[in-house]
């Protein structure tokens, strides 16, 4: 069996941080540009210097995503970018066109080069392709069975890795290229300006009949034709094992900490219990599940994992999350009176019941027992949201423990 990386997605740096803590072995950002998440809150310069030295201290390596498929204008740009990287010194570049990677193995030569799911990865001819070109590891297009992926393994070389999502939301287009939004909006994909015209509700209007919308699935009134399902493989982590892959990546650099908490120590514990017997895995499966659903998720599916997706892989009917719990929190230091530091997230009381959740995989309920302002007044709630808190609750959480409340 290959050894295996768990490869966990970041927003920022309070989320990267998360990751690392939670259990990721590497990490994956974006820094202000030229990666494909424009809207997610990114990296300056300095959180990622200040991020990689944080990982680095705890064992866990980061890669940036450089992975637009670059226009003429752009070419420039990505050449002060990667000097740029260069100095910070990441652990791997995230690269979908051909320039951009020519261009990064000319100006950052030391630093490992990746090639995202954008450049359609489907067959072993492709990754021997990469690999001649100096890839260090290739990431699987997500229309890609497990078959396929062992068929790749069995035709490459053994030191070029395979990288493989395994979990979060599926995009409705061929391996991340989509031209929806560009035509709707003129806001590119490929650029990392998706406005998601995928989860949008849609409904058919007949040429002779303007202004009126007939249903397109059973008897609604719209559909969400194009809304996939998330991708979910915990149930499935043996045959993730058994594949070749070399690192299992969670999709959602738009998502909270809390998700990416969630998400990371759930599938950190899974594939270490299989790692150590397959029998410690399905003892534990009704935990991963159940924790699994714990967080925000538009119900699951195996996407192409197990054969082409029918139409059960879709969501018809609505866009919205199943939510389990509500984030609102990471717990900082603590003072000499008792009380965490905190940024919250949402609202929460004096003498309400929350649960503490830890690293190590322990739930634990706790009840609001003080919040005091950064002016040190007392208050009975926290109504707005990243409003810098104390907290004092009636067992004290450690540092990077995150709190969050269970929804009914």
């Amino acid at each position: 069996m290959r050894e295996t990386e768990l490869l966990v997605p970041a927003s920022s740096l309070e989320v990267l941080k998360v990751a690392v803590i939670y259990g990721a072995d590497a990490v994956y950002i974006g820094g202000e540009v030229y990666g494909l998440r424009a809207k997610a809150k990114n990296f300056s310069k300095e959180d990622m210097i200040e991020g990689i030295k944080f990982a680095h201290e705890h064992g866990v390596k980061v890669y940036v995503t450089s992975n637009i498929l670059a226009h003429n204008e752009d070419l420039e740009g990505v050449k002060e970018y990667f000097r740029e990287l260069n100095e910070i010194k990441p652990d791997a570049l995230i690269i979908a066109d051909p320039a951009v990677f020519m261009l990064a193995k000319e100006i950052c030569p030391d630093i490992e080069r990746h090639i995202s799911t954008q450049a359609n990865n489907t067959n072993y001819g492709t990754y021997n392709f990469w690999y001649e070109l100096g890839a260090k590891r290739v990431v699987s297009a997500r229309e890609l069975s497990l078959k396929e992926i062992k068929e790749i393994r069995a035709n490459i070389p053994d030191d070029l890795e395979i990288e493989t999502f395994i979990h979060g939301a599926m995009c409705i287009s061929y391996s991340g290229r989509c031209l929806l939004s560009n035509y709707f909006t003129g806001r590119d994909a490929n650029h990392g300006e998706c406005t998601h015209p995928c989860r949008w509700k849609y409904a058919v209007v007949e040429e002779q009949r303007p202004g009126e919308y007939l249903p397109v699935y059973e008897n609604e009134r719209g559909t969400y034709i194009f809304n996939s399902k998330d991708l979910c493989m915990i149930e499935h982590v043996p045959d993730l094992l058994d594949s070749g892959i070399d690192s299992f990546k969670i999709e959602g650099r738009m998502k909270t900490a809390l998700y990416v908490a969630t998400v990371a120590r759930t599938y950190r514990k899974a594939i270490d219990d299989c790692k150590e017997s397959e029998e410690k895995y399905l003892a534990n499966l009704d935990w991963y599940k159940e924790q699994i659903s714990a967080c925000t998720y538009r119900q699951f599916t195996t996407g192409f994992f197990y054969g082409k997706p029918s139409e059960e892989s879709q969501i018809y009917d609505n866009n919205t999350y199943n939510i389990g719990y509500t984030y609102l929190g990471i717990a900082g230091k603590l003072n000499s009176e008792g009380y965490f530091e905190i940024e919250q997230r949402n609202k929460f009381s004096v003498g309400e019941t929350i649960e503490i959740m830890k690293p190590n995989g322990d739930n634990i309920e706790v009840e609001v027992l003080g919040i005091k302002n950064e002016e040190g007044e007392d208050m009975e709630s926290c109504p707005h949201p990243k409003q810098k808190l104390f907290i004092k609750l009636s067992i004290t959480p450690d540092e990077f423990d995150i709190l969050r409340r269970k929804e009914a």
